[in-house]
């Protein structure tokens, strides 16, 4: 018996890349783009994959490699700094978690790249510490710091008590934060 062709696993990490291009990019085209990108380096450098390990952790890595690599080439590139051209793409949800869900957009974005993607990556994808570091090239302590700064400086602009939670209370919502939800759609 030969051994499952890798490249037909791709295709059941889909909806969590776009959401983690998405969180990362803030840009639904763009990060269709990076996913596309993704998909061609992944295919094309298959024989580097070595099977039994994590085929999404192996993904998120070439996404992410892909997303800085686009932003070292972007500083060339006049950016949408205001954000007008982006929020005229797409038409925000009308649900009862829409005020929270723009404070957590923005206090997110204030946030380092490297607090982003930590957060991304445990939080939102369900990636271990362990994966995580070994995706970014850090100590699992380094994922830890930057997960639980992140975590205290969204709280901290958002304006959270310690007994208090961000209520974002339908699946529209959660998709975006957490990937499992994505792929149920």
């Amino acid at each position: 018996m030969s051994a499952p062709d890798p490249r037909d696993a791709l295709v059941e990490h889909l909806p969590a890349m776009r959401a983690f291009a998405i969180s990362l990019t803030r840009n639904a085209a763009t990060a269709d783009d990076m996913v596309q990108d993704t998909l061609v380096k992944a295919w094309t450098n298959i024989d580097k994959f070595e099977a039994g390990t994590n085929m999404r952790a192996w993904l998120f890595t070439i996404l992410r490699n892909t997303y800085y690599s686009s932003r070292r080439k972007a500083k060339r590139e006049v950016a949408d700094v205001d954000g007008t051209h982006t929020e005229g793409l797409a038409e925000k949800p009308a649900h009862d978690g829409r005020l929270q869900m723009s404070d957590f957009r923005e206090a997110f974005a204030q946030l380092s790249d490297e607090q982003r993607e930590a957060l991304l990556l445990v939080g939102a994808s369900g990636f271990s510490y362990e994966e995580a570091a070994d995706m970014c090239g850090v100590a699992v302590g380094t994922i830890k710091s930057r997960t639980n700064r992140a975590r205290q400086r969204l709280a901290e602009l958002m304006h959270l008590s310690d007994d208090e939670s961000l209520e974002l209370t339908d699946d529209a919502t959660m998709s975006v934060l957490t990937a499992a939800k994505v792929a149920s759609f």
